[in-house]
């Protein structure tokens, strides 16, 4: 064995092992359980960040766990298409090695481009994942938009639609200039705003101003005075075609109105935006007006803030209908230039702060625009309610969300659900399976001016057939729908469609439901809801058993990951280690601008002043996993990894220390016998057995904090540290009397590495696969091949042993205090051995601290050890401190003491202890106690008064002995 843990030594060549022997795939006909997760696929276009890393360290612990622990597990690897985040990556490729748009190359075209790119680019971060040792069943890997996938989408959006639960509708959607494509309602955040703000929005140079309500005249013709209106967006004034006026309104005006007519199902549809609704007279008939995402939402003779886009082109610019010196102007340049215009007029009137609630799109920071568009939306009111029953029904639960605080976040947003907008104009994504039937005798040409006329079906063929039958006689001409599929809508069929769905296959039998959905809270509407909905409807059960929701992590301020900050940590950095100046390379070749890049550079250096080193992907993985009891926020410290990177060298020593001491010839044995083991080994089985327990009832309950806790701290402190410690006085020589406890020190080391490299594999797959493999194994066994395959650790009840703990525990506190007592000598002489003593008020314990004069010697790192009794005089010449009531511990030195230094230490314990017998007297004491505290709290009070009061007695003497002592000298 190398002499120090080298991660990158140790990590690169297992995993592809691992693979080729396929210990990671799954088998629909195995006679185990099945436990199932499946991969949140990550965006085709990504590299690994810190989020992948935590759900990647998660998962991957539950699944290894499971799998060792006799379950046939399946964990599946997918990548989603990202609709519009890999059309926006092409499209910067194209402009940047072409100088052509999209639209200039064509959509063919351009879909061709992007599978070429998807071919060559995509995929990277489920290559990193094996790098943090993910063991995921590769046999299965898909893709949303591979053919099976897209089949799945296809006959998902038909059978909907069959059942009435999707349709097309002429409503206000989010439209995003940027992209130039709708969006749905949980796209959009929202952005508070008191005043008059300036706010960067993307494609302007200088800031735009909000939160200002401007207001300008219209002049009435013959001079008969002039109507003053208001609004947020000036700009829209240009679509202004008429002033709605109500005679019974004293002052004769009604509405400040932006209206249009719009072509919808074969009629003719007044639209009206930022006004008072009204019903009125059109045409032939009466038309409500309802410009609204849901008509319901919208009352007549009610004021509604809706500003109105129609005058806008989808990439936010002045149309040919909004005025020819504004024509082609972006919107947000034209609100600047209109007012100038007013002014120059004598129309403007002022401005003044407005409180309003601006809508931004989550993906690309551009400012919402309402549009008015016909779409296919998603009726999810039943189908909310299923998914919300699952959850909150006590009666027939059958999905539990971990923690629970996100519970009522679920019941808020499903009883509140709107219906989903799936439509998003774009070219890459599932195209909508839907045809228009363009009749030859229609009076509207137009795609889509009859609702009516749509054909849905799986295919043009299939298309064709159900627009003849519904068309009967007539002629036609069939056109798809250019629109595609919101991406959420093909992840959230993913736990059904990555096991075949619609097709009955053996996985899906074998596999749905999942069980178990781990990943971020931030997407428990955008994704979880959906595939809840969709998993009930369509694969007529929940899609998963659990969702476990991991916290967000932010930088160790706690401060939200930003490039801008220069606090972004890339988990590949962490893993092979960087520079400061790599650091400051990766930032350079970002796009900030100069005044970020400084502010950055500067995080950086305060934050990693020597840049980050190699830590190796177990520790970055068990310190995320760690890092999981924080709430709903992670604030991740880089040095805690780096901890993690040196303990790994820790268990390094561990198993190297024990081949040293198990010789070439060792034979692991079948069966262990604490009872006739030394007191150490009978200890170190026996909360061995604990943190086994106690990792299990954690993993259980998805408490992953607490389980890795529990692994380390029993290497941490009892194996390394007290274990090892305690059994090498059996290794210091040959003596034949101490061959016996030698065996019993060999044959429990090895049981302990074993379980306990198998307890930690879960967490730590890398370097627990290289020790263990270093162990030796039983001749009369068939030894595994990995430790993958090992079962996991379970609790052998014999190795229970409450009395040996007990008495452990006594003797840790007597070498913890006089370790204390060595840590207040001169540095240079804290090394050398000295002699202790223990004084004991308790027979029993005094018993017992003779029985183990060795281990507390061999702990303390003492040159002998003497147990006195409460009888034998205290011993002159040493340190002193009290361990509790009934013990005291003295450290000799080997020169004059400092008394008075010494007297001022136990001064400062006894005040300490002063204080809370003070504060318990009163709680005694004070009125009404005896009536309204419970007996038991009383006898704990009591018992805890007494042991306070012994101890106080403990010290005094204690001071008194070293004043006499003193006083001898002198």
């Amino acid at each position: 064995m190398a002499k120090t843990f080298n991660p990158s030594a140790v990590e690169k060549s297992w995993y592809a092992w691992w693979e080729k022997s396929k210990f990671f795939e799954a088998d629909p006909s195995s006679s185990k359980p099945p436990f199932v997760i499946v991969l949140p696929p990550p965006n085709v276009t990504g590299a690994l960040h810190i989020g992948h890393a935590l759900t990647a360290a998660i998962q991957d612990t539950i699944i290894r766990w499971r799998r060792m622990s006799g379950y046939n597990t399946l964990w599946v690897p997918g990548t989603d298409h990202a609709g519009i985040a890999t059309q926006v990556v092409v499209e910067k490729k194209i402009m940047r090695e072409r100088k052509l748009t999209r639209h200039d190359i064509g959509r063919e075209s351009f879909v061709t481009e992007v599978w070429k790119w998807k071919d060559e680019y995509g995929g990277t971060i489920l290559k990193q994942l094996r790098g943090l040792g993910a063991s995921l069943d590769w046999s299965r890997e898909c893709f949303t938009m591979d053919e099976k996938r897209s089949r799945a989408v296809t006959e998902a959006f038909v059978r909907l639609y069959k059942e009435g639960l999707i349709y097309r509708d002429l409503r206000l959607v989010n439209w995003d200039c940027v992209l130039r494509t709708a969006i749905s309602d949980i796209e959009v955040d929202y952005i508070e705003i008191k005043e008059r703000t300036p706010l960067r929005i993307p494609g302007y140079a200088k800031p735009v101003e909000f939160g200002v309500l401007t207001s300008f005249a219209y002049p009435l013709e013959g001079g008969l005075g002039e109507i003053v209106v208001a609004t947020t967006r000036v700009e829209t004034m240009l679509g202004d075609t008429a002033i709605a006026i109500h005679p019974e309104d004293p002052r004769y005006i009604h509405l400040h109105g932006k209206f249009a007519i719009h072509p919808f199902n074969g009629r003719k549809l007044l639209i009206v935006c930022d006004a008072v609704l009204v019903d009125m007279n059109f045409g032939t008939g009466a038309v409500k007006i309802t410009p609204a995402h849901d008509p319901n939402d919208f009352e007549v003779g009610k004021r509604h803030n809706l500003d109105f886009i129609n005058i806008f082109t989808d990439d936010g610019k002045i149309n040919s209908n909004g005025g020819p010196e504004f024509v082609g102007m972006p919107r947000f340049e034209a609100r600047v230039a209109l007012t100038e215009a007013l002014k120059e007029k004598g129309l403007y009137r002022g401005d003044k702060h407005n409180e309003m609630r601006l809508g931004v799109c989550s993906r690309s920071n551009d400012v919402v625009e309402p549009l008015i568009k016909p779409q296919w939306y998603v009726n999810c009111k039943s189908m909310a309610q299923q998914a919300l029953d699952a959850v909150m029904d006590d009666s027939s639960r059958r999905m539990e969300i971990i923690p629970k605080q996100y519970v009522a976040e679920w019941k808020r947003w499903l009883e509140n659900i709107r219906d989903w907008c799936v439509s998003r104009q774009l070219w890459w994504g599932h195209r909508i399976p839907a045809w228009y039937a363009k009749l030859e005798d229609d009076e509207l040409k137009e795609l889509g001016a009859y609702n009516n006329h749509w054909v849905v079906a799986r295919n043009e063929e299939e298309a064709q057939e159900e627009a003849s039958r519904i068309f009967a006689g007539k002629k036609f001409e069939l056109s798809q729908d250019p629109d595609v599929l919101d991406t959420w809508f093909s992840s959230g069929l993913f736990p059904l469609s990555v096991l075949g769905w619609p097709d009955d296959t053996d996985d899906l039998k074998a596999f749905y439901p999942t069980s178990v959905l781990e990943t971020g809270h931030d997407i428990l509407f955008f994704w979880v809801a959906r595939m809840v909905m969709l998993g009930m409807k369509l694969g007529g059960d929940v899609p998963f058993r659990k969702v476990y929701l991991h916290p967000m992590i932010r930088d160790a301020h706690g401060r939200k990951m930003s490039k801008s900050l220069g606090n972004v940590i890339d988990p590949l950095e962490v893993i092979n280690g960087i520079t400061l100046q790599g650091l400051h390379k990766r930032l350079e070749e970002g796009n900030l601008d100069p005044n970020e890049l400084k502010t950055a550079k500067e995080g950086q250096v305060k934050d990693f002043p020597n840049g980050i080193p190699e830590c190796g992907a177990d520790a970055l993985r068990f310190a995320l996993v760690s890092y999981t009891a924080q709430s709903d926020k992670i604030n991740l410290d880089i040095q805690r990894v780096v901890g993690y990177r040196q303990w790994c060298n820790k268990l390094w020593n561990a198993i190297r220390f024990a081949m040293s001491k198990l010789g070439d010839d060792y034979t692991p044995p079948t069966k262990i016998d604490p009872d006739v083991m030394p007191f150490g080994c009978k200890w170190i089985l026996s909360v061995l057995n604990k943190a086994i327990s106690k990792t299990l009832l954690s993993l259980e309950s998805y408490e992953f904090s607490d389980a890795a806790t529990s692994v380390y701290s029993w290497w941490q402190f009892q194996l390394c540290d007290v274990f090892i410690e305690v059994i090498k006085p059996y290794f210091a020589s040959n003596d034949p009397a101490s061959a016996s406890e030698r065996i019993s020190a060999q044959d429990t080391l090895w049981v302990c590495l074993d379980n306990g490299l198998r307890l930690l594999h879960p967490f730590m797959p890398f370097v627990t696969e290289e020790l263990w493999q270093r162990l030796p194994s039983r001749k009369d066994s068939m030894r595994k091949e990995s430790i993958v395959i090992c079962e996991y650790p379970s609790i052998v009840e014999c190795w229970t042993n409450d009395s040996v703990e007990m008495e452990m525990d006594m003797i840790e506190s007597v070498v913890k205090s006089l370790r204390s007592l060595r840590s207040t000598l001169a540095p240079k002489e804290r090394n050398e051995r000295r002699a202790a003593y223990v004084r004991c008020r308790l027979n029993d314990a005094c018993k017992i601290f003779k029985d183990h004069e060795l281990e507390i010697a061999t702990l303390a790192t003492l040159s002998s050890l003497e147990v006195l009794s409460e009888s034998d005089d205290a011993p002159v010449g040493c340190k002193v401190d009290v361990v509790n009531e009934n013990l005291s511990v003295y450290l000799q030195l080997q020169g004059n003491i400092n008394v008075e230094a010494e007297l001022q230490k136990l001064k400062k314990k006894m005040e300490e202890i002063e204080k809370q017998r003070d504060s318990l007297m009163k709680i005694t004491s004070a009125s009404g106690y005896q009536e309204k505290v419970p007996a038991r709290i009383r006898e704990e009070n009591e018992t805890k008064l007494a042991s306070l009061l012994q101890e106080l007695l403990s010290f005094e003497e204690a001071s008194e002995q070293l004043e006499r002592a003193s006083g001898d000298k002198n």
